[in-house]
Formats: C-alpha cells, structure tokens, sequence
C-alpha cells in the first residue's frame, strides 16, 4: 500500500514539475559574420538558471520559471542582448554584435560604479579571462607585464611584484592588490606577495588596475596604484574546470629544470537561492639562482673580487658583512701582551672581511605554491537583488624576497576570510588576514651564525691578525702574509655539504634570536571592515555615493621584526568618503566627478584626501573621450616604518614614530669587554650626520605619512584611418608631486667618549622637492584581415633636489623607456590561434636598501600558440617565456630570468 502510494506521489510530482517546466532553445551567431557562437553564457535575468551554447552555437534551456520573463545572452567580446521570453518552446535566434573596441568593455574600480572604459574618468588596464587565454606569458599574473605603464619585477619564480609609476623596489608599499575586495598584502610586510594568497588563473573574472593616486576612494596606501583582481561567481560559472601546466626553466646557474601548475575549479548553483565553489592552485619549480658575486661597498658596486679584494662583500654572498680593522685587532692584542709591544706598527689599518658562504649554499631553490579558495554564496530571494557571501582563501608556499636582506620564506602561510553582504547599491564586509612565517630564515644571519658556529668573530680575526703579524715577521710581502693570515683564520670552517655545516644550518635556521639564529618569526593579523552606499535610486540629480573603512593591525613577532617582545601591538585606521558625479550637456556628453575622503591613524594627524575629474564624449557614438583629473593620494607609514626593532649587522632599524623610540634597546660589548646600551631615543636625540663623519647633529623627526598631488589629462577614442580598420589610441600624460616622501636615513650614534659608535637606520620624511612626470599611449587595430596588432609605449621621469637631503635615495628604479607589441588572432584557422608579445625597456638605476645597481636594457619576447577540442571542451597551448634566452636581472641581488617553456591543458574553461 505504501509503495502504491509513493509511486503516485511521485508521478504526480513529476507531472506537475513538467506542466511547470519553461522550455527555451535557440541559436547564437556573430551579427557580423553570421558565424555560430559556442560557448555564449544564456541565462534568465538576475538569475542563476542558465546554459551555454553549444559547439554548433545552439542551446536549451529549461527552467521553472513561467513567461513572461526575460533572458540575457552575453559572451566577452560582444554586446550583451536581452530576449523576452513570452511562451513555453519558444525559439530564439540571438545576433550578438561585436565590442566595437575594447574600450567598450565595463569596469567598476574607476568610480566604483560601472562605466565603460572609454568613459572613465582616469586611465585604467584591464585584462579579462578572454584575454588570460590569449596571453603569451606562462600565468595571467605574468601577462600584467604586457599592459602599457605597468612594471613587474622578479623577485622569484613565485613572487612577481606589480607596479606603476616609479617608485617601486620589491617591498612595494606604493602599490595595493585587491581580491575580491580584500587587500591581500602581508600585514607585517604591508605588501602583496605576488599571486601567494591570490586567485587561481581558472577562476580569474576581471583585473581592472588603475595607474597613479586613488586614495580619494580606496584610502592610504593607494598611493602609486591600486589593482583589482575579481573571481567568478559560482552563481554565473558553473562547472568544473582544469588546467595543467608542465614544462621547464632554463637557466645558466641553475640548469634545465621541470615545474608544474596545476587549477582546479568547481563551482555549482544548488538552486536560485545558494551557490558553492572552491578553487585550488598547486605549483611545484625550481627558481633562479642568484650568482651575482660582484663586489660592494656601502650598498654600492665597487670594483674588485673575492680574491683581489681583502674586504669583499658581494652581492650574492652572506656572512662577509662582518669586518673590522685588523689595526684595531693588533693594538687590542698588544694592550692584552698576546703580542710584544710596537708590533701592531707593523699591521696595516686595513679593513677585513670574514669569507662569507655563497646563496646558493644558504638556500634551496626548489619553490612550491599552494592556494585554495572557496566562497558561499546564497541569494534570500533567489536574485541578485541581494547576497551573502563567505569567502576563503588561503596559501602557503616556499619563495624567495629581497628587502634589506635576502631572505627565504619557507613554508610560509597566509590566510583571509571575508564575510560580505552586497546588493544593487551596497555592500558591507569585513575581513581578517592573518599570516605565519613558517620556517622562513633570514640569510644573512644564517651565514653570519654558520661562521661563528665553527669561529667567534673574536677568534677569527685575532687569529687573522696573528697570523699576518707572524708572515711579515718571517719576510713575507704583504700580500701573502694576508693569504697566510686568511688561511690560518679559516681553519675549522664549515665546509657546504658537510655533516656540520648541515647540523648548524638546520640549528640556526630554525633559531629566531639573531644573535645566534636566522629564523623569520612573524604571526601578524589585520582585520578590516569597509562599506560603501550609492543612493542612485533615491537622488536624481547626481549620482552620490558615500563610504567608510576601519583597519586594525595587531603587530606579533615575538620581538624577531618588531618591538614587540613582551606582547602584541595594536593600533587603528579609520576612514570616511563620498563622491558625487553628475552628467550635463546634451547626451550627457559631460561627466563631472567628485570624491572627497577623510582619514586618520592612530599614530598620526587626520588627512583629507579630493579628487576632482572631467570626462567629455565628442563623435556621434561618443567615441572620443577626453579627460582630465586632480587627485591627491597618501600613504601612511608603514608596520615597519613605525615598529621596527632589528640589528641587521651592518645598520640597526628602529621605527620612527614616538612609540617606538623607547621600546627598543640595545646591549653589546666592544673589543675590551666592556658593556654598552643604546635605545631608540637615543638615536633620534643623540645621533650625528654619516654625510658629516660624525661631526654634525643629525636632528631626525618622527616619520609622518607622505602625500602626493597628480594631474592628469587623456584621450581614449578611435580614429579612422580612411581604410576599413579602425585605430583605438589610448593616451594619458600625468605630473605628481611629493610631499614628506618616507625615507630612510643613516646616523652615527655614539657609545663611549673614545670614538665608539654604532650605526643606526631611522624612518623619517625627506624634506627634499620630488616631482615625477610621464606618459603613456596605447594603440590597437587589426591588420592583415583580422589579425591583431597592439603598440604602446611609456615614458617616465622624476626629479628631486639631492642638495636638500645628500643621504636620501629616492628609489624610482622605473625605467624612462618602454615599448610593448603584440600581434596574434584567436582563429588564424578553424579552432587554431596564436600570440606574440615583445617587451623592450632600456637601462636604468636601480636603488635599494640592499644594494645599488645598473639595469641593463633588455629584450624580452614570449609567444604561444593554442588549438581547442570542442568535443573534449578543451584547450591545448603551447608557449614560451623570454625566447631569445637573453637572461636579465629585475634588480641587483635576484636571480637571472632565463627562459621558461611550457604545455598546458585545459579543459571547460
């Protein structure tokens, strides 16, 4: 009985279920050519319900909802149509008609409402998931390189930083990332770690990256540039997706080496109402070496080898940092009576280093990434009216990063959870990012402590000096009495690849105290909340929109980076913003903009942030835009600006705001023993000029954030060149000014009344005028009956009075000329496309806290072909990165980029 009652229940279930059922097919062509479109997105409005057209551009699509209602047909490339459904079978013949340029395509970050790029109101790149396919480059990260204005510099194989407009070094604070709202920038570090917690390429929507200031909207730290990377929403990209990656990088140092990437994603809508995806991101390599020996001096090149210079210091080896004055050394042992009395006239004033140990051995080059994301999506009314979403993301990988020091982060994870709420005119979120060094290690120290595992720098260099004295003594020259001396002191060294060089490298690396170890010891959180309203729905006469943000950092190092020793340090930003914008003239050809933001930290004075725009669309389509802007932009010191705390060997760091100053302290002893202490007052009250010797008061303030104001003026339009193709020329040219631009600066801190000092390296502001200035133009048409050509080429410049500040560098390591090309088609025949990207740049100064240096101009050519599978929904891409095999440094102190070779697979992407 039961059974019978079951079976009809279920069939009058079923029967209902088909008597609601909407059944909708059709067919999708270019209204150009006439050609089918597989793969066109067809979905009911606002709704989740959809399907994609076939191979052969035909679809059906059933659903629950009953006519009339509405479909939309998009597909990238194309104008989005809107089809009104008003029966059940009804059959649809859809035309979409081709982006006349890609300046049509919508971006949101400009304003933060949507506009087509033509119309923004500053300059803007973006790249999408059509053109991610298309990129010669080995990831979508890499190809950011081939947008005009934009730097990426190569710290590893898995740490590429972005950058525009000058002023970038690999800690590039200047620069913020946003994913999926979120500032995915290490809270300690206070920059992005590449692509380390970012998103997999499979899953990538949009990146939209707007060059120059947008603090006026998006607060401190939008100072340089800020850019947005945007997911797919698993309500819209439903599916499982995968690509593999496999093939090899070729190096000189390093060799021929394998390395695979591997994305999955899977996203599905359980109904209307809630959606899932999650997304994982697996890459395994071996990363450049870095083999630069070449010999330095105060961060500077010097001429000279290890061989031929008894001080060395180079570039890629750790350790020969210490060094003293073997005079000193012999005039110690003389007052101790360890050797007779007058013997030190015989022994030089002349600096010596210890032997340092090679990166290479202090390193292991294999690098590995690990991301995973994942998001919950739900909808209360089964529309995009409103939603909630959880999102996750979390990454972990080995890498390299060059700061101050080299370091290897090993093992290092990164994590944020957002939970947001959004709607038409709205959203409310809030975030935490919270990250662990892992094993990472500072090389550096772990040489330095390597070296004084097997020899204290005490012994060393008294047996150095002994040594020296007893060679001279015998009737040798100088010369070799010093390769005597060095001889005799490296007894006992600690050979790479020996039990005991293992033992304590392991035993140090894994040792946070850098007087005996190197590890990188961090677990900083940040936690954010932002949110913004538009109330276009309730004012007519402008669009207005007004937002706020709150930030708090809570510093934990355990004292290895930040004074923060005896607990974690908290502190707060906060900020509040609105904008209008406002159409005139006939055809609302006249787009006005205004922003306004106020923000204040908790270390410093509050900071007004306008922006004021102008966009007029001229032509009968409105395709000549043109458009100038005034926007300020500020960036607030950062953690380490403020909180650092870190004997670095050859410089003490303390963080230059009020705070700090006290928190840290130093003790240490000189050659006879005896006990010093210096504090961080002391070396903002007590210090002296380097550029003086010694002689000068130094008189540091406290650092305070920097400012800048930029102008900007642009064109974005088409031109018609008499023939049948069409130029887009794209063109901007900005001036920014400086004001209190965060610096650093060295001063002599004395101990004792006998000469004693140390070194200290402070944070603070140059009171020196910078001003930096260039352009950009951009040109894309089509050639040779479809294929694709794009030109764009950027100048950059700065200036500032050197006289005002002589110990100050600025850092623009931007060079003044690039030139970028790419040619290609998606079709060149059936199923079959192909793409070239050419990068030249000439040389340029390169300034760091590590070291400075030249970079020579360079060539750079990637390509790739593909060929897609309809009937597996796949496609196969062959490429290759840096062609000419030219290997070339992003900055003194990396590795060498050689080139890279790969195959990929990817399937219903």
């Amino acid at each position: 009985m039961i059974k019978k009652i079951l079976l009809l229940a279920f069939i009058a279930f079923g029967s209902i279920a088909m008597v609601a059922q909407t059944t909708v097919t059709g067919i999708v062509t270019d209204a150009a050519t006439g050609e089918t479109l597989p793969g066109a997105s067809v979905k009911v409005s606002r709704k989740a319900v959809g399907t994609n057209t076939d191979f052969d551009g035909v679809f059906v699509m059933n659903t629950t909802d009953k006519p009339p209602f509405t479909i939309e047909i998009s597909m990238l490339g194309f104008k989005t149509a809107k089809v009104e459904i008003t029966k059940n079978n009804q059959k649809v013949e859809v035309n979409l008609t081709e982006n006349e340029t890609s300046l049509d395509e919508i971006v949101v970050s400009a304003s933060r409402t949507p506009e087509r790029i033509m119309e923004s109101p500053v300059t803007i790149e973006r790249l999408d998931s059509r053109a991610i396919k298309n990129t010669s480059a080995p990831s979508f990260y890499d190809g950011l390189e081939n947008l005009k204005g934009v730097d990426v510099n190569t710290n590893s194989l898995t740490f590429k930083s972005v950058n525009t407009r000058g002023f970038a070094t690999f800690s590039n604070t200047r620069f913020m990332q946003l994913v999926d709202g979120m500032d995915n920038s290490s809270p300690a570090l206070n920059f992005a770690l590449g692509n380390l917690l970012g998103m997999s390429e499979l899953d990538v929507k949009t990146v939209e990256l707007l060059p120059g200031a947008s603090s006026a909207l998006y607060g401190a730290n939008a100072f340089n540039g800020i850019m947005f990377m945007t997911s797919k929403s698993p309500f819209d990209d439903q599916g499982i997706s995968v690509s593999l990656k496999g093939g090899i990088t070729s190096q000189e140092a390093g060799g021929d080496n394998e390395f695979t990437d591997l994305n999955i994603r899977m996203a599905h809508a359980f109904s209307n109402k809630f959606a899932a995806k999650a997304t994982l991101s697996v890459l395994e390599g071996t990363d450049w070496f870095a083999t630069d020996y070449r010999n330095t001096s105060g961060g500077k090149m010097i001429a000279g080898t290890r061989e031929s210079d008894r001080n060395y210091n180079g570039v890629n080896v750790y350790g020969d940092v210490v060094s003293t004055n073997i005079n000193g050394v012999a005039k110690s042992l003389e007052a101790l009576g360890l050797i007779p009395n007058g013997a030190s006239a015989l022994v030089p004033s002349e600096n010596i280093s210890r032997t340092g140990y090679n990166e290479r051995d202090l390193m292991d080059y294999g690098v590995k990434s690990v991301k995973f994301g994942g998001s919950l999506n739900y909808r209360p009314f089964g529309d995009d009216r409103l939603e909630v979403i959880w999102n996750s993301k979390v990454g972990t990988g080995n890498t390299q990063y060059l700061g101050g020091q080299k370091y290897a982060i090993k093992n290092f994870l990164m994590q944020q959870h957002k939970l947001e709420v959004k709607g038409k005119n709205f959203f409310v979120r809030g975030y935490m990012t919270a990250e662990d060094a892992g094993d990472s290690y500072n090389t550096l120290f772990a040489a330095i402590n390597i070296n004084r595992a097997w020899k204290d720098d005490s012994t060393w260099f008294g047996q150095y000096t002994g040594a020296y004295l007893g060679g001279t003594l015998a009737g040798l020259t100088s010369d070799q009495a010093h390769a005597v001396a060095r001889q005799t002191a490296e007894s006992g060294r600690y050979e790479p690849g020996s039990a005991e060089y293992k033992e304590a490298f392991d035993r140090i690396t894994s040792d946070p105290d850098l007087l005996t170890g190197a590890k990188f010891r961090d677990q900083t959180k940040l936690y954010h909340g932002d949110a913004n309203y538009n109330f276009q729905d309730l004012i007519d006469f402008a669009e207005i929109q007004v937002g706020a943000s709150y930030r708090r950092y809570s510093l934990n190092s355990f004292g290895n980076i930040f004074t923060d020793a005896d607990g974690p340090i908290d502190y707060d930003e906060y900020g509040i913003y609105t904008q209008a914008q406002k159409k005139f003239l006939e055809e609302d050809r006249l787009k006005v903009t205004a922003s306004l933001r106020y923000d204040k930290a908790q270390n410093f004075d509050g900071n007004f942030s306008p922006r004021v725009s102008m966009a007029y669309a001229a032509g009968e389509n409105k395709n000549q835009n043109f458009r100038a802007s005034f926007q300020t932009g500020f960036r607030n010191p950062t953690t380490q600006d403020q909180y650092i705390g870190l004997d670095v060997g050859n410089a003490i760091l303390v963080g230059g705001v009020e705070d700090n100053i006290d928190r840290y302290s130093t003790t240490f002893q000189d050659g006879t023993g005896t006990s010093y202490t210096l504090t961080g007052r002391d070396a903002y009250e007590n210090s002296y000029t380097v550029a003086s010797g010694g002689t000068v008061k130094a008189n540091v303030a406290f650092v305070k954030p920097e400012k800048v104001t930029a102008y900007e003026v642009g064109y974005r339009g088409l031109v018609n060149t008499g023939v049948s193709n069409r130029i887009t020329v794209d063109l901007s040219v900005y001036y920014n000014q400086y004001e209190d631009f965060i610096a650093n600066t060295n001063v002599i801190v004395p101990y004792n009344a006998t000469g004693g000092y140390k070194i200290f390296q402070l944070y603070t502001n140059s009171p020196a005028d910078i001003s930096s200035y260039g352009a950009t133009i951009g040109l894309n048409t089509k050639v040779l009956k479809g294929f694709n050509l794009g030109l764009n080429y950027t100048f950059a410049q700065f200036e500032f009075d050197q006289a005002a500040n002589p110990d100050f560098e600025a850092g623009f390591n931007t060079p003044e000329h690039k030139v970028k090309l790419q040619f290609g088609k998606t079709d060149l025949f059936k199923n079959f496309g192909f793409n070239i990207n050419a990068r030249w740049q000439d040389e340029y100064r390169w300034e760091s806290t590590f070291v400075d240096g030249t970079i020579e101009s360079r060539t750079v050519i990637d390509a790739q072909i593909n060929y897609s599978v309809p009937s597996i929904k796949s496609v196969f891409k062959l490429g290759g990165a840096n062609l000419t095999g030219q290997e070339y440094l992003s900055a003194p102190g990396v590795g060498a980029i050689g080139s890279q070779y790969y195959l990929s697979w990817s399937i219903n992407n």
